[in-house]
């Protein structure tokens, strides 16, 4: 594994460190090769969100004929296990066990449920469309467990491993690593779609056999890698006989300081205010303003562009000393802008506006995102960081999931009862659903700066935070 490490420095070094922005949050204490490698269980995880929520969509509906709704249930199975993330944390705070782990337990079992899942999908695929021998139902049986299976699985690993970045990263760099974290979860989205669409251009059921449990192959392989040597064994911090607070406890002292419910409140508001657009804003880019498909799927890009121009100046500012929930208000700011561009865009048929605002968008998110986690983790007190993450990301997932949701219902329903007229001769247009669902993010991004202005306040007047230099302290070998 050393050698890995060695790989991935040298391949960093080469490419200078100009051109690498998340390069600073290398420590002596937190390499480069092994902060690079600790990032991969966020591939893991980018890999199965694709997989879920993108090419079997896609797959589901058009090549094996599943009726829409019975995709969409499926697709939201996984959100079923996102509440439960504060409580996995606070499991692998407080884990027992003689081998002197907390959270690399956590991290495998959640890497074979999402390998039990891949496993058993493509079979339970077949059978839901008929093609298969047996009956149907139990198709939708088995689909359902893999879904959930997978869902249990990224859940578990995402909230195990932040936990454990936040463990062994050094206080002063937390805010660059937990930008690296999110870029390669992004890394990990782009390239897993590139690689499956590819893959299945010319579909068969015996390439999307190849292709899920290929999938569940690499999860397995990426996130040992990833786990290798990184937690230091602890058999004092977890040994069965150690005072253990339930989590009612641990909640409730959780509670007691840095303001956390306002915290989290912000985070649900902000994310579903970001997330409401997520599968509206193309339709709306071919519908509203006549853009064809490749100009559709270039918005994807500069979605991610965006986001990833704003994990690059959130890591840099926060290196800084910037206050984090400041720097989250920054991003509902640029939300409200990139919203109002979008509705403008269609009111006076400006693609370029579109665009512009479809970038923004993802530099809001990004500034939003990095924000609040690492206020979160600014909350994690004596090893409580599973329990801290993993209530923010129970709160972040759901309220994403929630935010997709109704914002497509949202779309249809009032783009239905403006086709029929019931919303009035000057709302009949096909652009109204849309301007619907963006007129409410917007509400809700100003709701999400009324959360969040306190937390802003009162880092105002707290001592200053101390600027921080970051720089590549240590490449192994």
């Amino acid at each position: 594994m050393r050698g890995i490490n060695q790989i991935l420095a040298r391949g960093w070094q080469n490419v200078g460190h100009r051109f690498l922005p998340f390069a600073d949050a290398a420590t002596t204490e937190l390499p480069l090769g092994r902060l690079l490698r600790l990032s991969l269980f966020q591939v893991s995880v980018g890999m199965a969100l694709v997989l879920l929520n993108g090419t079997l969509n896609r797959v589901m509906i058009l090549e094996l004929g599943v009726p829409a709704w019975l995709v969409a249930g499926m697709v939201a199975l996984p959100l079923v296990f996102a509440p439960a993330r504060a409580l996995i944390g606070f499991k692998s705070d407080t884990h027992r066990s003689l081998l002197g782990w907390r959270r690399v337990p956590y991290i495998w079992m959640g890497t074979l449920l999402q390998f039990g899942g891949f496993a058993i999908m493509p079979f339970a695929l077949l059978l839901l469309s008929g093609d298969g021998n047996g009956p149907v139902v139990f198709g939708q049986i088995g689909a359902a467990l893999a879904f959930l299976l997978v869902g249990a699985g990224l859940h578990t690993v995402q909230t195990a491993g932040l936990a454990l970045a936040t463990d062994i990263a050094p206080e002063a760099s937390r805010p660059r690593v937990v930008s690296l974290l999110y870029v390669m979860l992004l890394v990990g989205m782009v390239a897993s779609a590139l690689v499956f669409g590819q893959l299945l251009e010319e579909f068969s059921a015996l390439r999307l056999i190849q292709v899920i449990q290929a999938a569940a192959v690499v999860t397995i392989v990426v996130n040992v890698v990833a786990l290798w040597k990184q937690e230091a064994r602890n058999p004092a911090a977890t040994a069965p006989g150690r005072p253990r607070p339930t989590f009612a406890q641990a909640w409730r002292a959780f509670a007691a300081g840095g303001n956390p419910s306002r915290l989290l409140i912000s985070v649900g508001l902000g994310t579903a205010a970001f997330s409401m657009q997520d599968i509206l804003l193309e339709p709306y880019g071919g519908e509203i303003l006549n853009l064809s498909v490749s100009a559709t799927t270039q918005l994807t890009a500069l979605l991610a562009g965006g986001t990833l121009i704003g994990f690059a100046v959130a890591a840099r500012q926060l290196g800084s000393g910037a206050d984090p929930h400041r720097l989250a208000a920054y991003g509902v700011l640029a939300g409200v802008v990139a919203f109002t561009c979008v509705v403008m865009a269609g009111a006076v048929g400006s693609a370029s506006a579109f665009r512009a605002g479809t970038a923004l968008i993802g530099f809001g998110t990004g500034l939003f995102s990095v924000g609040t986690l690492t206020a979160a983790m600014g909350l994690a007190e004596n090893g409580a960081s599973g329990l801290a993450l993993g209530a923010w990301g129970a709160v972040q997932a759901t309220a994403a999931g929630v935010g997709i949701a109704v914002g497509g219902a949202l779309r249809d329903v009032v783009g239905e009862l403006a086709a029929s007229g019931a919303l009035g001769p000057a709302l009949t247009g096909p652009a109204t659903g849309y301007n619907t669902v963006y007129s409410i993010e917007i509400v809700l991004l100003f709701a999400t700066l009324a959360a969040i202005g306190p937390l802003v306040r009162h880092a105002r007047n707290a001592p200053p935070r101390p600027a921080t230099s970051f720089g590549l302290a240590e490449f192994p070998g």
